[in-house]
């Protein structure tokens, strides 16, 4: 019998495998194919829509439809098809995932808290891939810092390009779709009444963002995948209708003979003919929602036979009708199809408006990870599904943008001029981190990465040429949006930069809290302290600020810090670090909560268990080492991973408060009842609070544990029972006297208006009101 099912096992893996496979490939279409699939319905009219429009003849509609082809060929198919999807990290794919690489592979990152213990993390080195490597290049780059700010500045630059295509891509899509109204004779309606209609259909896409993703990749799905066929059935209908020669121009001699006859004109049509790879990159971009095999047979399958057809199609229908060069997708369908597919453009014009909206979302919160954006409400719109977020501030922000673009342009082409900037922008980025990546991750010869850039970068280049002689004409929209959003990321980095170095510099000597003793000169009241710092290492000064101002603090303190690792996600079980602060007999500790670019920081319930399980486990692990040395001694500055999903070897037992075991409790409660009183009320009158799962901890009789740890575990499950504070600094931050006048301003102004029309410190890490204690204090940095 196992010899039959043993052949049969790998058969029915490969079977699951491609069913899976085929499932993801779909649900891209609505997600990643929506922007590029929509491209034909304007690319022809934006070529055409400089002084090409004086070469209307065969030969320029033959080499323009070449140059389309090869330049779909090259780019998305050879590039990002067949190269660049293979550089994801961990799954994770988009320009930051490049410079998350590069920072684990060599010391590019500027986030001031990173630690050694990071590079622990199972998700921090690919697989297959060893740890970094020495170079001279390297070492270069590592020793000047000013490089690498100028590489963050390079990333954010191309962060910002890719939240301009979220701006002009839903106004360009919806627009070209909605124009098809003025098509039919008299029956058109003017260009006021269109545009006011792609207005409505915007704000009604804006509106719905909140529904996830998730549920628009089931429902859009069909939508693009029906376009998609049915412009691929219409461009081989109009091959066979109108002009079948039109294969000969999928030679590259039509390039040569086009750029021959046209010149100066045809190069700058190039600007028209780069919008028909406008929406390449979130094929990267969303990688992390789908898997390299889908998004490969998607485009291979289906997008790119269904956009070559397509194309072909348009330019043998211009090829006998140059007349129709204003709008040459909608007058190339059949009468017959003209409505269904008017229907059909419109809707799959909102799925591709989807897709690079819901990929600005993720461009945000990689920004917001790496210390260069404000604090914004971020909503995981998927239980199931990782990563799927919405931000209402950024879609409010997007939706006023893309309708004052909308209003105030009125015209696709000019919408184009700036739409076709910011995406070779956004590609030529990639392409330079492409070749860092092949150079310090993929350990290839620096020769390898050189031809990538020659081969690629030349070709993106003489596009972003022509792309650029377009910014009198629109073009400049992107570049001052760029510069608005790069302005306000930077100053953030560099006013939190600060911060923390001021943090740094004042930091409470471990001399000082020794001289002190264990009860730190101050009254130790029941209960834990939950001290919130952004130090991994050291107490911060808000420590001693607070007890200088309020002589007393809980029995048990934590210094918790929260930060960001340059990894996509960090596994649940290797969140938490935890370590000793001075002797034992003081009982601090300290914390340190990790998260990846991609993990959503929620509203955790079981966050003050899993600490008090955690600190448990490292008091045993401590005594169990302290034990085989022989030797009983603090062992400070050391920090251990701590899994939470594992309560064995803690010495203590969870049990539900209500439960009638909990009365023979071991430990006992230092909470009064006024307190106790206090709870309660709040409890009846917080229904959220009050359906929470409440638990107590004892500790295990039957485990045989050291009189000193069981002292120490009972003094943490003492100070559980009393309560849990949050304290937190309530900061100001001031440019010194002596700034000069910039650093005054982005401090002083720009920072502190940020600051406060952002997302608290309280709120951003769900800490709960009834619990917490604000510090006050002024930073001078």
């Amino acid at each position: 019998m196992d010899a039959e099912t043993g052949p049969a096992a790998p058969q029915d893996q490969w079977k699951s495998y491609c069913r899976t496979i085929s499932l993801l490939a779909f649900q891209s279409f609505g997600v990643v194919y929506g922007d590029l699939s929509t491209s034909p319905l304007y690319v022809y009219k934006s070529a055409f829509s400089g002084r090409l429009n004086n070469y209307r003849d065969e030969t320029t509609i033959f080499g323009l439809f070449s140059l389309i082809f090869w330049t779909l060929t090259l780019l998305p198919l050879l590039k990002y098809v067949i190269i660049v999807l293979n550089a994801d990290d961990n799954g994770e794919g988009g320009t930051f995932a490049l410079y998350s690489l590069l920072c684990r592979h060599a010391k590019f990152s500027l986030l001031p808290n990173q630690q050694s213990a990071d590079e622990e993390l199972s998700t921090y080195y690919q697989p297959g891939v060893g740890g970094t490597i020495s170079s001279p290049l390297k070492r270069f780059l590592e020793k000047h810092r000013k490089l690498r700010t100028c590489l963050l500045l390079f990333v954010l630059f191309g962060a910002c390009m890719v939240i301009g295509d979220g701006v002009f891509t839903p106004a360009i899509s919806v627009l070209s779709a909605i124009s098809g109204l003025k098509v039919p004779g008299p029956g058109g309606i003017p260009d006021g009444w269109v545009v006011f209609i792609a207005c409505v259909v915007l704000v009604g896409l804006f509106a719905l963002q909140h529904r996830g993703t998730h549920r628009v990749a089931f429902m859009f799905a069909p939508i693009v995948v029906v376009w998609l066929l049915s412009i691929g059935v219409i461009g081989l209908y109009n091959i066979i209708h109108w002009n079948h020669r039109i294969f000969l121009a999928l030679s590259p001699h039509y390039v040569i003979k086009f750029f021959k006859m046209t010149g100066k004109d045809g190069w700058l049509s190039l600007g028209g003919v780069l919008l028909a790879i406008t929406g390449t990159e979130a094929m990267f971009a969303d990688l992390g929602h789908f898997t390299a095999a889908s998004i490969r047979l998607a485009f291979v399958g289906a997008i790119y036979p269904c956009l070559v057809l397509q194309y072909m199609g348009q330019a043998a229908f211009l090829s006998r009708n140059m007349s129709a060069v204003e709008d040459s997708f909608y007058q190339s369908v059949p009468r017959p199809l003209f409505w269904p597919v008017f229907v059909i453009a419109t809707l799959a014009a909102v799925v591709g408006s989807q897709s690079i909206i819901s990929a600005t979302f993720s461009i945000v919160k990689q920004c917001l990870s790496l210390g260069c954006f404000p604090r914004v409400k971020v909503v995981h719109t998927s239980r199931w599904i990782h990563g799927q977020i919405y931000i209402p501030e950024i879609n409010w922000i997007l939706m006023v943008l893309c309708l004052a673009v909308t209003l105030g342009f009125r015209d696709t082409t000019v919408i184009g001029n700036a739409y076709g900037l910011a995406c070779i922008i956004v590609m030529f980025v990639t392409t330079w981190l492409m070749a860092l990546v092949i150079i310090f991750v993929w350990q290839k010869n620096i020769l390898l990465a050189l031809l990538f850039v020659v081969a690629f970068g030349s070709i993106e280049a003489v596009y972003l040429s022509a792309a650029v002689t377009k910014v009198p004409q629109g073009g400049w929209a992107p570049i001052v949006f760029a510069f608005v959003f790069m302005l306000v990321m930077y100053v953030w980095h560099y006013g939190s930069r600060r911060k923390y170095l001021f943090d740094l510099q004042n930091k409470v000597s471990m001399k000082w809290i020794l001289t002190l003793g264990p009860s730190l000169g101050i009254v130790r009241v029941p209960g834990i302290g939950l001290i919130y710092t952004e130090l991994v290492t050291g107490v911060p000064s808000i420590f001693s600020h607070f007890v200088t101002n309020l002589p007393a603090f809980h029995q048990v303190l934590v210094f918790v810090c929260v930060k960001s690792v340059p990894v996509p996600f960090v596994p649940e079980d290797e969140r938490y670090l935890i370590g000793r602060i001075g002797p034992r007999e003081y009982r601090m500790y300290r914390c340190i909560v990790r998260y990846g670019y991609k993990d959503v920081q929620k509203d955790d319930e079981n966050f003050e268990n899993h600490l008090v399980m955690s600190i448990a486990k490292f008091i045993q692990m401590e005594a169990e080492e302290a034990a085989s040395s022989g030797s009983y001694e603090s062992s400070e500055g050391r920090m251990a991973v701590i899994h939470t999903e594992d309560t064995t070897g803690t010495g203590l037992v969870m049990r539900d408060s209500n439960d009638e075991a909990s009365g023979t409790s071991l430990t006992r409660s230092s909470r009064s009842e006024t307190l106790r009183s206090l709870q309660s009320i709040y409890e009846q009158e917080s229904g959220s609070l009050s359906r929470r799962r409440r638990v107590r901890f004892e500790i295990a009789e039957e485990e045989r544990i050291n009189p000193q740890v069981r002292d120490e575990l009972a003094d943490l499950l003492d100070a559980k029972e009393a309560g849990v504070t949050y304290i937190i600094g309530h900061s100001y931050v001031k440019a010194r006297k002596n700034s000069n006048f910039l650093k005054t301003f982005a401090i002083d102004y720009a920072y502190s208006f940020l600051r406060k029309n952002c997302r608290g410190p309280a709120v951003a890490l769900h800490i709960p009101h009834i619990s917490l204690v604000e510090v006050g204090m002024i930073y001078y940095v």
